[in-house]
């Protein structure tokens, strides 16, 4: 080989090396999008709750009672309560995403109207949750945010829950 053309084979040796070395860097990128993708995807199904509102101060349990939540394929979330009548409440909607590890965040509000039907209340919680290695059960904290219908916060409150996957 004349020494133009090992200038150039090296020139293309380089050039193709640091093409092989954005594509593994590009494949390792999208292998642990993937896993986390396939970690985030671990909380989703239908789960049976049980909510226990708690004093903020003490932690003390208030008051207990069921729930179904359902976390959806994407990051939705949907749930229904016995902690307030049907008709005093709408099911809550929201978002969920994960954080890390078996960590995972999610937002929700539901409407709270009086007993004539006026609409009186917008109550926002938002939850930190803990899945368990299997992805079976849960456990989280929540905090209880309550506006007007000028959403002006009036209240806040706190409460944890515990649940199981529904089969």
């Amino acid at each position: 080989m004349t020494s133009r053309n090992l200038k150039h084979f090296a020139a293309f040796g380089a050039t193709a090396a640091l093409v092989l070395a954005g594509m593994l860097v590009l494949e390792s990128g999208l292998k642990a999008r993937a896993q986390s993708e396939s970690q985030a995807g671990r909380i989703e199904g239908t789960w049976r709750v049980q909510l226990t509102v708690r004093n903020c101060q003490t932690g003390e349990p208030l008051r207990s009672f069921p729930a179904l939540f359902i976390f959806g394929q994407g990051g939705t979330l949907s749930y229904t309560t016995a902690g307030q009548p049907p008709a005093l409440s709408t099911p809550g909607v929201g978002v969920w995403g994960h954080t890390n590890g078996n960590t995972y965040s999610a937002v929700s509000e539901a409407f709270v109207f009086s007993p004539a039907g006026a609409w009186i209340q917008t109550h926002r919680l938002t939850r930190t949750i803990e899945l368990s290695s299997d992805a079976n059960e849960f456990t989280d904290t929540v905090t209880l945010e309550i506006f007007d219908t000028n959403r002006n916060l009036i209240a806040t409150g706190c409460a944890t829950s515990a649940g199981r996957r529904f089969e």
